[in-house]
């Protein structure tokens, strides 16, 4: 009988939960496998028992952080203890930047010699190129989502990076063409800051675009945990909003919508998939403002970055701009050239994260993976 692969995975975010649980269903099917580690919903249901709650991960900002630091601290040490106590064969790391850097350090102080993963490459080439040779010592590999990320990582002498591309894409929608009417979604995030301060902005914005021609009702795609929260926070608005979160409606509300009104994140690279048009926003708190604009105010919303150029809008706010976020979505309504056009660049992007780049052609995240854990095993025989 096989040995299972011993498999530790850590999602700190129900993006990252997506992406890890994927992998596990992939691995699943090829060999036996043995998992511990840290995940939401979609790695609870691949078999995951969570050595604690995902959400207490789940932070951005300055702000999140400091009010959490000493649970984050604290996390930071038991999973160390329970990766060396458990002697995974694989540890993979998806996305939650910060955190799995320090475990990653703590790890290579305490002796692991385990197989290292970083799954979802941090952003260096965005605001800080230098850092990625120091992500070389602590990672075997890194597994990236954007094609473009193995040929910069290579330029930046950072880890082994291999292109697998997103769990989403295989939901790809084929519509080429854009709705004239249809549901507005609103896409106010996941984490507790994030909700914070989009939602009174969204609430604002659907509002003054209840009664635009183009618009045939609101509804917010959302998580399961999430539902109760947000139907509740819909009750006392001025307009309708259909809350749905269920994933598996999600290919019928992008087929309905008109357009989106997004925070910037994985959910923008979903709705491209979906073809829906869409304006990205994202309202920092005053530190990352600063920093954005010390960095050159570079691109935020997926798409953009993926294929290089405007082709979504992008409002990106400190403090909040009710006027100037439901001139940009009317803007949009009125113009369904913009929004044709906006389809069109979403196909090209589905065919680019599709086959990845020429010299970086995509692979299958389960490949690589096994890739260590076969040549782990003939190393000691």
């Amino acid at each position: 009988m096989v040995d299972p692969l011993k498999l530790f995975i850590l999602a700190g975010e129900p993006s990252g939960d997506r992406i890890a649980a994927d992998l596990v269903a992939r691995l699943k099917q090829r060999v036996p496998l043995a998992l511990a580690g840290v995940g939401g919903d979609e790695l609870q249901a691949q078999g995951l028992r969570s050595l604690f709650p995902m959400s207490d991960l789940a932070v951005m900002g300055i702000t999140d952080v400091l009010m959490r630091l000493p649970l984050l601290l604290w996390r930071i040490r038991q999973t160390a203890r329970a990766i060396v106590k458990g002697r995974p064969d694989i540890v993979v790391l998806v996305d939650a930047q910060d955190f799995s850097k320090l475990l990653a350090k703590r790890l290579k102080a305490a002796g692991f010699q385990g197989t290292l993963l970083l799954y979802v490459a941090p952003t260096v080439w965005a605001r800080a190129p230098q850092r990625a040779a120091k992500l070389k010592p602590l990672f075997d590999e890194i597994l990236a989502v954007l094609p473009f990320e193995p040929a910069i990582m290579a330029k930046l002498e950072g880890p082994r990076t291999s292109y697998v591309g997103h769990p989403a894409i295989a939901e790809a929608l084929d519509r080429t063409t854009a709705n004239q009417k249809g549901t507005l979604l609103l896409l106010p995030g996941s984490r507790d800051g994030e909700l914070r301060r989009h939602l009174p902005l969204f609430r604002e914005v659907a509002q003054r675009l209840s009664g635009h021609p183009a618009v045939a009702g609101f509804a917010i795609p959302t998580l399961p945990r999430l539902a109760n929260r947000l139907q509740a926070e819909v009750a006392n608005w001025p307009v309708p909003v259909e809350i749905v979160p269920d994933r598996a409606a999600r290919a019928q509300l992008y087929n309905r919508a008109v357009l989106a009104l997004a925070v910037s994140g994985t959910a923008t690279l979903e709705l491209a998939f979906g073809k829906v048009p869409m304006v990205v926003n994202y309202v920092m708190e005053s530190h990352q403002a600063r920093e954005f604009e010390r960095i050159g105010r570079p691109h935020v919303s997926l798409p953009n970055i993926v294929l290089h150029r405007d082709s979504v809008p992008e409002l990106i706010q400190s403090p909040a701009n009710a006027d100037a976020l439901a001139a940009a979505v009317r803007s949009l309504l009125d113009n369904e050239k913009a929004r044709q056009d906006q389809v069109t660049a979403f196909g090209e992007l589905v065919h680019l994260m599709g086959n990845g780049e020429a010299d970086h052609p995509r692979q299958d995240p389960a490949d690589r993976v096994l890739s260590y854990w076969r040549q782990r095993e003939l190393t000691s025989r």
